[in-house]
């Protein structure tokens, strides 16, 4: 156990860095988005894009993992909405609950930290999850979060939100990066070594300053979220993501061997392991953009990123 806290540390401590840096005003809450713009659409899709052009393209097209996680994400949004919605929290505010349950900070966070403890080998099925959470978790849930009264009703509500949801996945560049990373892979194409370079570099900087950022933004949402709200809005769909979420995976993966699907072990553990992370801090932008309650979601998101330090430490344990 002491072992792997030292590994998942630096980790958490960098997020720490960024959040005492924005509380204490050391870094301008002006600055922010700056920050979370080199991440999302430089330093981030270098590192997906490496990741992936160096990964076998077989790994990058696991059926078994995607549908196995796929279905649990697909089982965690039903079970969050049902259980969390009432006279206050409507469609819009279960729906980007339900999104962090089942959304892990994969991108920002998992995808260094997996590597760091599982070795390369793990980012195949990283990147596949990734891609199931971006392209059809969130954008069911988008979808959902238009249901309610002020939406409208029926079919064309239904495919307004689906037009929502389909734009914000062609204009994320994190999906693009693992596309083209994954074409390259087919190819066993490399980029020339200059532009290689400036890539890898990026890539370099991705951990370091999303992790920052993560804390950054989650001091952020803090101060600017100063309305009283009862423990019982935000605490129980943390608890979900931190362990019902993980405990899911783990249970529905072994059923899938034991009946015969394709399930590799390792993969398996990472799935685990994914799902045991915090939940992703960007949804709480999305969920500002959506007008859903966003000091619940950043609240939520701030329980578990405090919480995983202990919870996703034990589960590295009992997985390895």
């Amino acid at each position: 156990m002491l072992n792997i806290l030292l590994v998942t540390f630096p980790f958490f401590a960098l997020v720490l860095a960024g959040f005492l840096a924005a509380r204490r005003r050391m870094l301008p809450l002006e600055a922010i988005p700056g920050l979370n713009g080199f991440v999302l659409f430089f330093a981030l899709p270098a590192m997906l894009y490496r990741f992936g052009s160096t990964t076998p393209i077989a790994q990058l097209l696991d059926a078994s993992v995607a549908g196995v996680y796929l279905l649990c994400a697909l089982v965690m949004v039903g079970f969050a909405i049902v259980m969390t919605m009432n006279s206050r929290i409507r469609w819009n505010d279960a729906a980007m609950g339900a999104l962090v349950a089942a959304f892990p900070n994969t991108g920002f966070m998992g995808v260094p930290l997996l590597a760091a403890l599982l070795g390369p080998q793990s980012v195949g099925p990283v990147i596949v999850l990734i891609v199931v959470d971006m392209v059809i978790t969130s954008s069911l849930c988008v979808a959902l979060s238009r249901l309610d009264e002020g939406e409208g009703h029926g079919a064309a509500a239904m495919l307004d939100a689906g037009k929502k949801a389909l734009r914000g996945v062609v204009t994320n560049p994190m999906p693009w990066a693992i596309l083209l990373g994954a074409a390259a892979s087919a190819a066993s194409f490399s980029l020339p070594g200059p532009v290689e370079k400036t890539v890898w570099l990026l890539a370099d900087a991705a951990s370091p300053v999303a992790l920052f950022t993560i804390g950054a933004v989650l001091a952020r949402s803090q101060m600017q979220s100063n309305h009283p709200m009862p423990l019982s809005d935000y605490v129980p769909v943390a608890l979900m993501k931190l362990l019902l979420h993980p405990l899911l995976v783990l249970v529905v993966g072994l059923a899938a061997i034991q009946v015969g699907v394709p399930l590799d072990r390792f993969a398996l553990t990472v799935m685990v392991l994914v799902s045991a992370l915090p939940s992703a801090s960007n949804v709480s932008l999305l969920a500002e953009r959506l007008g859903a309650d966003n000091g619940r979601i950043a609240r939520i998101i701030l329980v578990t990123t405090v919480a995983a330090f202990f919870t996703f430490s034990g589960a590295v344990t009992l997985m390895t």
